[in-house]
């Protein structure tokens, strides 16, 4: 299924609930696009109607594909090449139906908590089995607007680690909601104890010793070129 992402800096909400436009980082820019070039999330948006924003996204996207940057680190020239800078979503619309041929249904996410949200097991089951096309959506600042996440075709369900704080940075966030959806996952712990001692319920490893088993026992994973 093909797989794109946009990163919104304009309408989004800040703290006190008005809506503004936030700043770019380079930080997103750079590590946003490493995330995305490694699960084959490709184009990568950046949404943003700022003139002297885009203009500044622009200057570090030439550095290191045009510029110096490409000969120095040829993975960074490879990363950010795909970032396309956009001011709305609705060009990102209307870039991704000339590129597949058809309109992707869009993926909002967000740490608010919202009705009928998809789980991650569900969307990655979406994108292993159909064909449909999707862009994932993250929000800067607090978040998309309402009017955004209504338009969705989905939203999933926030983030949480063991406790109930989930005010992560947009970088770190796209990064594990893309694991979640595009990782390889071929075995798991469970099928590796029952292969290597089938007839123990329980085996008591390590963190250490279950990764040498890991790695020993896994097949090389062949490189798939991205869609």
């Amino acid at each position: 299924m093909p797989l794109s992402l946009a990163l919104v800096h304009f309408p989004v909400f800040n703290k006190r609930g008005a809506i503004v436009a936030t700043s770019l980082t380079n930080l997103d820019i750079h590590d946003i696009a490493r995330s995305a070039r490694t699960y084959c999330a490709s184009p990568y948006f950046i949404v943003h109607g700022v003139p002297e924003m885009e203009e500044f996204a622009h200057e570090v996207i030439d550095h290191w594909v045009e510029g110096e940057g490409a000969e120095y680190n040829v993975t960074r020239k490879e990363a950010l090449s795909q970032i396309e800078v956009v001011p709305d979503l609705g060009e990102v619309d209307r870039r991704l139906t000339e590129l597949w041929g058809r309109r992707p249904k869009f993926v909002v996410t967000s740490a608010r908590k919202f009705p009928f949200t998809v789980t991650y097991e569900q969307m990655r089951e979406k994108i292993d089995k159909d064909d449909e096309p999707l862009c994932l959506i993250f929000g800067t600042g607090y978040g998309l607007i309402d009017e955004i996440m209504q338009e969705a075709d989905y939203v999933l369900e926030p983030l949480y680690g063991p406790g109930d704080w989930n005010h992560l940075c947009v970088r770190a966030a796209a990064s594990i909601i893309l694991d979640r959806l595009r990782s390889v996952r071929k075995y798991n712990r469970w099928k590796i104890l029952r292969c290597l001692s089938p007839n123990q319920p329980f085996l008591f490893l390590t963190s250490t010793e279950l990764w040498s088993i890991r790695l020993a026992t896994l097949p090389v994973q062949p490189t798939t070129p991205c869609n």
